[in-house]
């Protein structure tokens, strides 16, 4: 008997919602504490991840089968970094120009 292909957006929607939990639990684990905006920030992705599927509504903001934005996963990183207590902030790099 075969198996239908897996839902890639169902499995998009469930690491999404895993990645959320993960940096939730290890925030509460490490005892940092998370500001304001960043709790509201997970539990409002959080939220729209289970309603829609995925957080943004815009398809240029990301890939069709992801979840979150880029701009929603670089904040899910900052914060996990924050939870792990890496003291590095993710800063874009400059761009770098083409010498003559």
């Amino acid at each position: 008997m075969k198996r239908a292909p897996p839902d890639r957006k169902a499995q998009a929607k469930r690491a999404a919602l895993n990645a959320l939990k993960r940096v939730r639990r290890q925030a509460e684990r490490a005892e940092v504490k998370l500001s304001d905006w960043e709790g509201e920030f997970l539990g409002s992705v959080e939220d729209r991840v289970k309603t829609y599927g995925r957080a943004f509504g815009d398809p240029e903001k990301g890939a069709a089968g992801e979840a979150l934005s880029l701009m929603q996963a670089v904040k899910l990183k900052e914060i996990a970094a924050k939870a792990k207590g890496e003291k590095k902030p993710f800063r874009r790099r400059p761009k770098s120009y083409a010498e003559d």
